[in-house]
This record gives C-alpha cells, sequence and structure tokens, in this order.
C-alpha cells in the first residue's frame, strides 16, 4: 500500500507537541515511520512577572503547525488530509492554567519557567514528605492561595497546556498520568491519597474551600482511549473544514513522557535526555527513593512506572546564541554558511579543545536554576588567567555549560542513591551534531549513551507513537510493544564514556561549581 492510499484509509497517527520555542507536529504511517509534518516557531513572554503564552498564542500556533503538517501532506502525496487513525497531544510539563466554571482562563497561562513559588513549593515539601518543585501545578496553585490572588476563589478547574488542547479537541477532562506527575505526587497510577488530603487540610487554613481532586483532571494511562474529536474540536483544529470528527485521541502526555516514549526508555534502568531549550533527564526506577531531594522530581512514565527526573531550565538557548553571533560574524566576512552548517563547524571544532576546556568556564543561565540554587540566572563566562583561551576551548565550554546542572542533580542518584543506569538515549537539538554533545555527555555521566536515527524527530514523534499504541498495542506492555514493533532494528549510534574525557569534565565542573558563587551574585545585578 502506498503512503497516499494509508492517508486516505486513515492508516496514520498524529502526535502534536507545545514545546518552548516550536510546535510541532508529526505524521506517521502505520509502520511508526515518520512520513510527514509541521511546524510553528513561538516564544513566551515575561509579563507581570510572569513567563507566559497567550491564548491566542496557543490557539493560533497550533492551528499554523497543523496547517504546516497538512501543506507537507498536499505537497509530498498530493493528498489533503481528512482521516487520522489517532491522534496524540503533549506540551511542556507543569505550569498553571487556571479556570473558572464556564471555562474562562482566570490568570495567563504561568508555565514551567517560572520561579515564582519558592514558599509554596518549602512548604508543600516538607507537608508532604516528598519534594515539589517550584514549576508543578500544586505548587503554582497553593502559592496563588498563598498570596491571597483574587482568582483563587473562582478555581474549578487547574490543567497543564497538553490537557487544555485535549479538552478544546475532545471535550474530555483527562491527562496522562506522566503528565499528571508534574502536576501532582502519584501513587499507584492516581493521585496520592495521602497527600491529597494534606493539602486539603492546608489549603483551607488559608480559607480555599474546593475539593483539591475535583479541580485537577482526571488520569488516564497509555493504552486507554481518551475520547474522540468532536465536530467543534475538528473545527479548531482544521478551519479550513477538512478534518473528521470522531478519530480517537489517546491520553495526552507531557514532553517528559513523549521523550521516554521516543527513546524507547520505559524499562527499569533506562534512561533518556531531552535538550533544548530546557534540558531534562529520566532514569526508570527499580524502586524508590530513599532520600527526598529538592533537584530530584519523582514522576512516572507513561504507564505509571516511577521515575527519578533532574529538570534544570536552562540548556541550549545561550549556546545558540552565541551559534547566532559567529553566524553574523561569517557574514560580515563575506562568507553566507547555513545555519546548521555554522553548529557543526563550531561543535566539531571544540572536540580539539582541552578535555576541561583549558580553564574556561561558562554559564548558560537566561532564567534560574534551582538544580544548582540559581535564584536569578545571568548568561556568564569567565577564564582562569592563565586559562587557555581558543575558540575550541570556549565553545566545548558552552556545550559543557548545557550539560553541567544536569550533571550535578545526577551525581545525587548515583552518588548518595546507589542509583545505576545501564544507558541513556539522548534526543534534542543538542544532539544534531553527531558524536559530539553526546560524548560530552557519556564522559560526564559516565555512562554509555546512544542517539537514534529518529533523535531529531523528538516529542512529537513520541506523541504519535503513544496514539498508535492505543490502536496496535493489542494488550502488550509498552515496553514490550516499543521494542517488538517500533525499535526492532532500529539503526542507533552510542558513545561510550571515555575515562580522560570523565576526569577533564569532572576538572571543568569543580571550577563550574567554585563560580556558582558569582553567578549568584551576579543575579542580583
Amino acid at each position: 500500500m502506498t503512503i497516499q492510499e494509508k492517508i486516505a484509509q486513515g492508516k496514520t497517527f498524529l502526535g502534536i507537541e507545545l514545546g518552548s520555542t516550536r510546535i510541532k507536529a508529526t505524521l506517521t504511517d502505520d509502520t511508526f515511520a515518520p512520513v510527514a509534518s509541521g511546524s510553528h516557531e513561538w516564544e513566551n513572554r515575561l509579563e507581570n512577572g510572569y513567563w507566559t503564552y497567550s491564548l491566542d498564542d496557543i490557539h493560533n500556533g497550533i492551528r499554523s503547525c497543523y496547517a504546516d503538517l497538512k501543506k507537507d501532506v498536499s505537497e509530498k502525496y498530493g493528498a489533503v488530509l481528512t482521516d487520522i487513525g489517532a491522534v496524540g497531544i503533549s506540551a511542556m510539563m507543569h505550569g498553571y492554567m487556571a479556570f473558572d466554571k464556564d471555562d474562562k482562563l482566570l490568570v495567563p497561562f504561568r508555565t514551567w519557567r517560572n520561579t515564582t513559588t519558592e514558599a509554596a513549593a518549602a512548604e508543600l515539601t516538607k507537608l508532604f514528605g516528598f519534594n515539589i518543585p517550584q514549576r508543578w501545578s500544586i505548587a503554582h496553585l497553593y502559592q496563588a492561595i498563598l498570596n491571597g490572588e483574587v482568582h483563587i476563589n473562582d478555581v474549578a478547574h487547574i490543567t497543564t497546556l497538553a490537557a487544555y488542547i485535549h479538552w478544546l479537541l475532545t471535550g474530555k477532562r483527562v491527562i496522562g498520568v506522566g503528565d499528571a506527575s508534574g502536576m501532582f505526587p502519584i501513587t499507584d497510577g492516581n493521585y496520592d491519597g495521602a497527600m491529597l488530603g494534606k493539602f486539603t487540610e492546608a489549603a483551607s487554613a488559608h480559607g480555599f474551600k474546593p475539593d483539591i481532586k475535583a479541580i485537577l483532571p482526571e488520569i488516564m494511562t497509555a493504552g486507554e482511549n481518551a475520547g474522540t474529536i468532536t465536530e467543534e474540536g475538528a473545527k479548531f483544529l482544521d478551519p479550513a473544514g477538512d478534518l473528521k470528527a470522531g478519530i480517537p485521541v489517546c491520553p495526552p502526555e507531557g514532553d517528559a513522557g513523549t521523550g521516554m516514549a521516543a527513546t524507547n526508555a520505559v524499562l527499569p534502568k533506562t534512561g533518556n535526555v531531552s535538550a533544548g531549550t530546557s534540558i531534562f533527564s529520566m532514569l526508570v526506577l527499580e524502586e524508590q527513593l530513599k532520600g527526598v531531594y529538592p533537584e530530584i522530581d519523582i514522576v512516572t512514565t507513561p504507564d505509571g512506572a516511577p521515575v527519578a527526573m533532574v529538570h534544570c531550565n536552562n540548556c541550549c538557548s545561550e549556546l545558540d546564541a552565541w551559534v547566532k553571533l559567529f553566524d553574523e560574524f561569517a557574514k560580515l566576512a563575506g562568507h553566507e554558511i547555513k545555519r546548521s552548517e555554522v553548529y557543526d563547524i563550531l561543535y566539531n571544532n571544540s572536540l580539539k579543545g582541552d578535555e576541561d576546556c583549558g580553564g574556561v568556564i561558562a554559564y548558560n543561565y537566561l532564567s534560574g536554576e534551582p538544580v544548582t540554587g540559581v535564584e536569578s540566572g545571568r548568561p556568564m563566562y569567565f577564564r582562569e588567567p592563565d586559562g587557555k583561551m581558543n575558540l575550541a576551548n570556549f565553545f566545548r565550554a558552552q556545550i559543557y555549560s548545557s550539560v553541567a546542572a544536569l550533571k550535578s542533580g545526577m551525581d545525587i542518584l548515583f552518588e548518595k542513591e546507589h542509583v545505576t543506569a545501564d544507558q541513556f538515549t539522548g534526543h534534542g537539538g543538542l544532539f544534531k551534531t553527531k558524536g559530539v554533545a553526546q560524548q560530552y555527555l557519556a564522559d560526564a555521566l559516565g555512562t554509555p549513551v546512544s542517539v537514534m536515527k529518529t533523535a531529531g524527530e523528538g516529542g512529537s514523534w513520541g506523541m504519535a507513537l503513544l496514539a498508535a499504541y492505543m490502536v496496535c498495542g493489542e494488550g502488550k506492555k509498552l515496553a514490550d510493544w516499543l521494542s517488538e514493533q517500533v525499535f526492532v532494528g532500529m539503526e542507533k549510534q552510542t558513545a561510550q564514556p571515555a575515562e580522560s574525557g570523565s576526569r577533564g569534565f569532572a576538572g571543568f565542573m569543580n571550577r563550574y561549581n567554585a563560580g556558582l558563587a558569582a553567578e549568584k551574585k551576579l543575579g542580583d545585578v
């Protein structure tokens, strides 16, 4: 059967992911290989002290992305996209979207990037005996309660961005367990009952009376049917009117869950590192951690297994800014070079640098970084007076800095909890140049790091796989289905940690940690 015939017969699966800088759609056929894609660039804004996207940004962005996908299908296959086997929606996790009983958004969407809930996160962590990071939805809600914000009296529902879009498409207030685990702690596949009770008591003391469980979305697990696209939902996503109603939709997931699906990292002792605007690692645990650490979140796989997550707010943005600077210089010098080639030149040249970056240190903090205790970030660079300042060392330090905060969090798992990992799989923009950031990360973690042929597809492809699993899973466990149906024979490259590289990264980290005091001071400027 040709791809044109598969598209016409709806033998396809669609995943859409709303990331921090790009909304991406990936359409696969029934072999689960990507056949078409669409995208839309966007940026968050700092308004009234909060990082946000407006509802117009969200609505117009996802429509633009879908329209771009339709255009790609039309240009590649001469077909109009009308029917799809199943759809899944994913988005950046955490944050705060609060609605009243009439479904009116009460305050602008507060994204994961905000570090405005320190008091609430600390109080809830102590109350629960469970780490509640600042970006979690429950921390945002409790901080609003502590602040005495007027809108609190009208809250009827809170949700994540992915679950909000799912509701627009299906009318169902549901959420995938992985995304839900970034809202409120999960035990045995549902919101932890004891902690719900503790929250209710604490919130009541501040005058908040609603039942917390009633305002959270209903949890569903990968493989379950989470509704179908309604007539209104189809018109919302495709105003041109070509998309049919009735298409099944899987539980909406967060970008952590789609990263796990896209890298086949849902079995214990497997992990993945997603590196884009932010960077986070996910390591599936054999058992729960013994300690409580502010640097480590406990979330779940899309099918509910416990996962240790180290989430860092900053990754590629500062590195991208330096690439643009070198691109600008090349153009001034009369050399028109594709931006992708500039990345490749700078990345590959960094391999010529010293393994400890020659005394050159960089910080990529455009926002606060809770993992390293930095409240307000500023990009910073310094070097020792006798440091070897050259382009290779400078750019190697930029790449190292993209994973340095992550390394700090992972060391807690390895050194304090004695957790072991068989392998990590990397995906996202940091890994597009083959073998560079991948090797540095392997050296940093002391663990093999693989990058698959599909690494550039990222979370939207992972979401398409979860949509396909709902239809094609045949009762198999998610890990078995992914291994047997999707990743069997998948091309991948694996970097083994090098002893000299690990020593070099450790030397860089010694200087990096010593300089954090200056970074924290600069954040006050």
